[in-house]
């Protein structure tokens, strides 16, 4: 955000409010408080950190109460605690202050980690808008099964079902499943006298999905 580091945070504040009409006194010490900077909001900018600059950035937008707040990349430049504390605060505006946030992004695992729902752009086309959690989980999951010997499992999943799709490396194998059907194939796999060690969901990221919708082209993605 752009501020006149030359003047505390209080007084930038205090200067884009005239902007506005009806912004009290008690409305700038609301949005203070709000973004977490109570302690430091008398101290001059230059000498806030970058974390710092980008809540005050925020307080300055929350001023007049608006419905819908867009941020572009608010977590860019910012170290692992300040990426984690901006991530908090962007929740926290849209359960206490009742607006929606739409925020544009690359980073898509701090994304899958902010928001609620996803919308992809591709060469300046919607393609989609999804609940992030379908999105990202799907009908089907992919499951890794641990096995004493992967070469003898490949007969007996095509005889439990010829139509799913694995993968054997070492003495593990993975494949798409729905959750429902995994007791089914254990049982079966175990009736064939194999050992299985342990079956666990591989989840897929929000860039594995994005990344399956785009072909591997995709330009940018707005949550």
């Amino acid at each position: 955000p752009e501020l006149y580091k030359f003047l505390s945070g209080y007084q930038n504040l205090k200067h884009f409010a005239r902007m506005h009409k009806g912004i009290t006194e008690e409305r700038i010490k609301e949005v203070v408080e709000l973004v977490g900077l109570t302690s430091r909001i008398k101290d001059k900018v230059k000498t806030y950190s970058l974390g710092m600059r980008q809540r005050l950035g925020i307080a300055q937008c929350l001023l007049h109460k608006p419905k819908l707040l867009i941020l572009d990349e608010p977590t860019n430049g910012l170290d692992p605690a300040g990426i984690r504390e901006i991530r908090a605060y962007i929740r926290k505006l849209a359960a206490e202050e009742g607006m929606a946030v739409i925020v544009s992004s690359h980073l898509l695992s701090e994304m899958e980690m902010m928001c609620d729902r996803i919308a992809i752009l591709q060469s300046g086309k919607l393609v989609d808008v999804q609940d992030i959690r379908a999105f990202v989980g799907g009908t089907e999951q992919i499951y890794q099964i641990d096995v004493a010997d992967a070469s003898l499992i490949k007969a007996s999943i095509k005889t439990f079902d010829p139509a799913i799709q694995f993968e054997v490396k070492d003495n593990q194998v993975q494949l798409a499943i729905e959750k429902e059907r995994i007791p089914a194939l254990v049982k079966a796999l175990v009736e064939d006298g194999l050992d299985i060690f342990g079956v666990m969901p591989i989840s897929k990221t929000l860039e594995d999905r994005f990344l399956e919708i785009t072909n591997d082209k995709g330009e940018t993605v707005n949550v």
